[in-house]
């Protein structure tokens, strides 16, 4: 059994720093999407006034993904990516949802302070009988209540390490407030146990366009994977979408999702070049050589730190571990103390 924190640790997680968590769920590659929207900001946001978890949300995964081997292959690239694009697990908590054990059991205690008409008005639960209901089935046609339930999991991974900030894109704020809802309704029972998380969504954060102009997701098939050896990725650029204007015809870059993926990777001065290029009517094949020689650069180093991780993932697994036991470090202490206040203790 892992012990309860130490007093260093306990003054090193002063109540005075900011504590940030975030959780990536194991289904799919890593893409360029993810690298400029979630991964490289969350990185960045790793310092000596914050605290920072991150964590791969493996038990979210089986709610979208019944293949055992896409879930375990998806964590492994997903660990595998943070760590090479230099996640700094000095600093920051990084470990996996499962290996928590405490997020489980807090997950079934908040569920009984979870109210059933809450969890009906969340924006997945609400599409998915929508959809059904369009194609003339039962509402609960093939609802698991794993989607169900999904905001209350995801309160307990929040409320477990009592996170004051959770960033999220724009479809997730809801559940960081029903998450402050179940932890104020806990709290009202039972004291002051939980702190009420707020969402945080920073605007200048880039959404990229996929290869047919729309939001590059999983969904849609239509993303660049992140670490692509040279060749591919290169083969990746040119299938993205451009209309059929000739070279030296001029080309609006703000209607470019070449354009975009650029400003994404790009400082303020090459951005400035390139929109002066597509004035001048650049050919769409230069400016895609371009953008992959652009993007080829930020993250060589990174994918070949990629692959040696694939090829050692037992050193990807021990730094899971070390995670672990410093989340479970604060974990343990905290499902103790809401044991105690519901009345699950010793006689």
């Amino acid at each position: 059994m892992i012990a309860g924190p130490s007093a260093d640790l306990a003054q090193e997680r002063s109540m005075n720093k900011t504590r940030i968590l975030t959780g990536i769920t194991t289904t799919g590659t890593p893409h360029l999407g993810n690298y400029v929207g979630a991964i490289r900001p969350a990185i960045a946001s790793v310092s000596e006034t914050n605290e920072t978890f991150f964590f791969l949300a493996d038990l979210h995964a089986l709610i979208k993904c019944q293949d055992s081997e896409k879930v375990h292959q998806s964590t492994r690239e997903i660990a595998a990516t943070w760590l090479a694009l230099g996640l700094d697990t000095t600093k920051a908590v990084f470990y996996r949802q499962s290996d928590v054990p405490e997020i489980s059991e807090l997950n079934w205690i908040l569920n009984c302070f979870a109210a059933k008409g809450l969890m009906n008005r969340a924006h997945a639960y609400k599409a998915a009988v929508q959809a059904n209901q369009d194609e003339g089935n039962d509402p609960d046609f093939g609802i698991t209540m794993g989607l169900f339930g999904y905001p209350v999991l995801m309160a307990a991974d929040i409320l477990m390490f009592n996170a004051h900030q959770v960033p999220v894109g724009q479809d997730q704020i809801q559940h960081v407030e029903m998450a402050r809802d179940i932890a104020a309704r806990f709290n009202h029972h039972y004291g002051e146990t939980f702190a009420l998380p707020e969402a945080r969504v920073d605007a200048s954060v880039a959404v990229l366009k996929g290869l047919d102009g729309r939001k590059m997701s999983k969904s849609y098939g239509n993303t660049i994977p992140l670490f692509l050896p040279e060749k591919q990725l290169r083969k990746h650029i040119n299938k993205i979408k451009t209309n059929l204007l000739a070279p030296g015809e001029p080309k609006d870059p703000d209607d470019s999702t070449v354009f975009q993926v650029w400003q994404a990777f790009a400082d303020e001065e090459q951005t400035e070049n390139m929109r002066r290029e597509f004035a001048s009517g650049i050919a769409w094949g230069e400016a895609k050589k371009q953008l992959f020689e652009l993007i080829n650069a930020e993250l060589g180093e990174a994918r070949e730190r990629y692959n040696a991780l694939l090829a050692d993932t037992a050193a990807v697994e021990a730094v899971l571990q070390e995670g672990a036991a410093k989340a479970r470090q604060l974990s343990i202490p905290l499902i103790q103390k809401v044991k105690e206040a519901v009345g699950i203790r010793p006689l």
